[in-house]
């Protein structure tokens, strides 16, 4: 497997232009501007979109964190962590989490904080008791284990999570009528040709651009990007009013792909108390360096690291 180019910087981070609202789109934009944003706009659908969410209900196995003492206040705007998992998961396979992202909003800062964490990311698996690749998480035990090994590894609790299947995403893609992209390097993959410049995606075309990874000098950072890139795309196509025309294809599309422990009723308490935070966002990279144990290529992320990162995570939490 090919080494990934690092950022310099412990955490690269990226201050966002208001006008852009990306790392809310990519993370709440699924289900709060695809979804919420289309009902706002035709509130005929509303009984639909409600159906759609209870059949992408599903809770964990707890009701609070271990890192809080209770459980948040939509209601009253307290912080909240989001963990997006996309996950590689095809017939009679669980498969594993493809995408490992975490969210924290704060409304009452109007600012929000995301990292995406490198799929080889060495670290403990919680309820396995192995140091593994953080993406087997998922493959082992599903999203509570996943869940678990986030917190563990970071120090924080995760409040809410989102999971979408990578691979039917691309019923997504088509659903609301394909995808533009911007693609900054030329690679082949999966018998597609994917030229420099603007690109214009179906579904089979949208996954593999997602999952091509060796061939980019960036290595997980790179496909993190161009999975941005995607749901982005599907945002964007998706909140317009064209695909009014075509909601009911779309909300079966997020029924069949996505799974979360928010409620119907949460997704309208953040649309109303969280949605001004997008205009305050900062990504946050994770500094690593790849190695080699018995074989097998891990991204190794020191402690310091990991603790400046918690700490700031926290702080974007009001916790201590």
């Amino acid at each position: 497997m090919e080494e990934q180019v690092q950022p310099s910087n412990a955490r690269r981070r990226k201050r966002k232009k208001p006008k852009k609202k990306r790392a809310f789109k990519i993370i709440l934009g699924i289900i709060l501007v695809l979804i919420l944003g289309v009902a706002g706009y035709a509130y005929s659908i509303w009984h639909s979109v409600e159906k759609t969410f209870t059949q992408t209900h599903e809770p964990l196995k707890r009701d609070v964190s271990e890192k809080r003492s209770s459980k948040v206040s939509l209601e009253n705007g307290d912080p909240i962590s989001i963990l997006l998992l996309g996950v590689d998961q095809r017939a009679g396979d669980r498969g594993r989490s493809d995408s490992t992202i975490l969210m924290t909003v704060n409304p009452k800062t109007q600012s929000m904080k995301m990292v995406s964490i490198p799929r080889d990311t060495r670290t403990e698996i919680v309820g396995k008791g192995t140091q593994d690749k953080i993406n087997h998480a998922y493959a082992f035990g599903g999203v509570d284990m996943a869940v678990n090994t986030v917190e563990k590894f970071l120090d924080v609790p995760v409040d809410y999570y989102v999971q979408v299947n990578m691979e039917s995403f691309k019923d997504i893609v088509d659903a609301v009528g394909g995808v533009t992209v911007n693609n900054n390097l030329a690679f082949n993959y999966e018998g597609y040709s994917f030229q420099k410049g603007p690109l214009k995606l179906d579904g089979k075309e949208a996954l593999a651009f997602t999952r091509m990874r060796k061939q980019d000098p960036r290595g997980d950072f790179g496909r993190q990007q161009r999975q941005r890139q995607v749901i982005e795309g599907v945002i964007d196509e998706g909140a317009s009013v064209q695909s009014l025309t075509n909601y009911g294809t779309i909300l079966d599309a997020i029924g069949q792909n996505v799974k979360t422990n928010l409620t119907f009723d949460d997704m309208k308490k953040i649309q109303s108390n969280y949605k001004d935070a997008r205009n305050n966002s900062e990504q946050l990279q994770i500094d690593g360096k790849g190695e080699k144990i018995n074989g097998i290529y891990y991204y190794a992320v020191s402690d310091d690291t990991r603790n400046q990162l918690s700490t700031e995570l926290k702080e974007s939490l009001n916790l201590k």
